[in-house]
């Protein structure tokens, strides 16, 4: 293995004289950073006697920085498999065999003073391969390879310069103003393993493909344009926007270098057709008051089986969608263009996405079910119309959709999703990024009053149509009424598409006087037939990503759960293995596997397991 330095905080704090309540960003000049150090080889001191006087810690000191390692940046990459060490209980005799791919950001600060928004992070893709024969884990850690990686990277000093500003940040070492280098493809949302292709994607672009083994990058994989073009279906004729468009497109495209079109991170696969959905969107949409969307089906081998393009006259940021036995469907996020958000970042004023916010202006949110099979569909219901859902919710994540069909022809769908507010989604403001200052800002994540309705909670949607397709009912409220705040809703990925009975997401335990919503720090499974819930804690000062089931037999929840654990009184992550029918018991967890310090990573955003061949 070859390691090389990486940065992590050390453990001391400032004095808490010197570093205010929260209520907003604590002032640079009041707060003394901790210095960096560099950490190159293994460290294997047992931390058991420091974790215990760390763990007792919870002032707003320790919760400001807590905050701040969670995404601390990780320049080490792994080019052999480094084996985990077991800390507590074994892994499984009868784990399925198979790898476990987590990406996210990697890296937030370069060396010349600029600081990125998480979103605009490198892309850093973990892999967690597990050997249930062997009862073994060995992990490996890269850089994807990005054009903008390779270009910003040095890789003789390992040395950063951020060159391109991202959608989100704003370079204070950098150029600001002409600085057309904005869509930077960081390949750090997603993760997926299909038709023999490991690919990283990222909101903007095309995604990257990832060779097996070594996690090499190959290059872009073109999921959009080089498709097959008699294949599509087209939806739509023109519309009143298409000169506006006309406008748009050499600047976007040949000025900004933007893609014509964005493939969504998001993607879906039903497990009844065994199919991959993607879903696709136009560059210049992003500007106008109209969004047409793409959706392909490809079958296990990658080919494309059908691709269908919508027109919606509306103004919409989509990030995930649903899908049913018969139907595609949109929470429609609806955004409008700030004029004086798009001046100031024109000038490099502020982050490119101050361009757009959000726009409140209906007391209903519409739901969009466009027909996955309109040949073979019978109701004559006019797609373009949308299903008004009676509360104004932003869309965040989707864990599930399924519908049922009566014998009268009417038919209901159930969506298990997490939403949030358009009063708390902030689009220069997520995950509290201040660019101004190089922090992030924990209040924004822990909102005090009302947070619960405001932050990220799951709620289950049901829409009744009947025969011919017109909305009789549609109805919102909270998932087995959780109220506390959650997020990143997954199922056994057996059942998608189709009726579930277990939803599995992290949540809060609110068990932290300072950061009472956000890092979460528990698993919840919430049963939607007898409405129960039960969770498992990872512990004080320890937070967790989003929960991933491995599936093992037929029953829906006979299988594991992984998850990692941030441990950043320590600076430590884990590997944790848990059996989702002991969830809410003392022996649910299965095994906790330690990430060697010098390879400690930053919080991951999505992940995908893989099964071994």
């Amino acid at each position: 293995m070859q390691a090389r330095p990486c940065h992590i905080v050390p453990t001391s704090f400032p004095s808490p004289s010197k570093l205010p309540r929260f209520h907003r960003t604590p002032s640079p000049a009041k707060i003394k950073t901790p210095r960096v150090i560099s950490i190159s080889t293994p460290d294997t001191t047992d931390h058991a006697s420091s974790r215990t006087s760390l763990d007792t810690i919870d002032d707003h000191v320790a919760a400001f920085w807590d905050y701040q390692f969670l995404f601390v940046s990780q320049r080490s990459e792994t080019n052999e498999a480094v084996t985990l060490r077991v800390v507590d209980g074994a892994v499984p005799s009868d784990f399925p065999s198979g790898t476990y791919y987590l990406t996210g950001p990697g890296l937030f600060t370069d060396d010349h003073g600029s600081t990125v928004h998480p979103l605009d992070g490198h892309g850093y893709l973990r892999a967690f391969s597990i050997d249930g024969v062997n009862r073994e884990v060995k992990f490996m850690a890269r850089y994807v390879k990005t054009e903008a990686q390779v270009e910003e990277h040095d890789p003789e000093t390992n040395t950063w310069r951020f060159t391109y500003r991202g959608p989100f940040s704003v370079l204070k070492g950098g150029k600001r103003l002409g600085n057309t280098k904005v869509m930077k493809n960081v390949a750090n949302t997603s993760v997926l393993r299909w038709g023999g292709k490991l690919l990283c994607l990222w909101e903007g672009g095309d995604p990257y493909e990832i060779e097996l083994g070594t996690l090499d990058t190959t290059g872009r994989f073109d999921m959009i344009d080089g498709c097959d073009s008699s294949m599509d279906n087209r939806s739509n004729g023109g519309d009143t926007w298409d000169i506006a468009a006309g406008l748009l497109k050499p600047i976007l495209y040949g000025v900004f270098k933007m893609p014509p079109k964005r493939l969504l991170s998001h993607y879906k696969l039903d497990a009844k057709r065994n199919r991959l959905i993607t879903a696709s969107c136009n560059a210049e949409d992003m500007l106008l008051p109209r969004s047409n969307f793409t959706f392909s089906e490809y079958d296990e081998n990658f080919k494309l089986l059908q691709r269908q393009e919508f027109n919606i006259p509306d103004h919409l940021m989509i990030h995930d969608w649903a899908f049913t036995d018969t139907h595609y469907i949109l929470f429609a996020n609806r955004i409008k263009l700030d004029v004086i958000g798009s001046m100031t970042a024109i000038c490099g004023l502020s982050p490119m996405i101050s361009a757009l916010s959000v726009n409140p202006s209906k007391s209903t949110s519409p739901i969009y079910l466009l027909p996955r099979f309109p040949e073979k569909s019978p109701r004559k219901r006019n797609w373009r119309v949308p299903v008004e859902a009676p509360s104004t919710m932003w869309l965040l994540h989707v864990g599930n959709a399924y519908e049922a069909k009566d014998v009268n022809g009417n038919l209901q769908i159930q969506i298990h999703a997490c939403i949030c507010s358009y009063q708390w989604f902030n689009f220069q403001k997520l995950f509290g990024y201040n660019w101004q200052n190089a922090k992030l800002d924990p209040s924004f994540m822990n909102v005090k009053e009302g947070g619960d309705e405001l932050l990220p909670h799951l709620v289950q949607v049901s829409i009744n149509l009947d025969a011919d397709g017109t909305c009789q009912e549609s109805s919102v409220e909270p998932l087995n009424q959780w109220s506390k705040p959650a997020d990143f809703p997954v199922i056994n990925p057996d059942f998608s598409g189709n009726k579930n009975k277990y939803v599995y997401a992290a949540s809060s335990s609110g068990s932290r006087q300072a950061l009472p919503h956000f890092p979460f720090d528990m698993v919840v499974k919430l049963n939607l037939s007898d409405k129960s819930i039960h969770a498992w804690t990872v512990g004080a000062r320890r937070f967790i990503g989003e929960p991933i089931f491995v599936p093992k037999g037929r029953e829906e929840d006979d299988g594991y759960l992984l998850v990692v654990e941030y441990a950043v009184a320590i600076q430590r992550c884990y590997l944790v293995i848990l059996n989702p029918k002991r969830i809410g018991k003392a022996d649910a967890l299965v095994a906790r596997l330690e990430v060697p310090r010098h390879l400690n990573f930053p919080l991951g955003f999505h992940g995908f397991w893989a099964k071994s061949s």
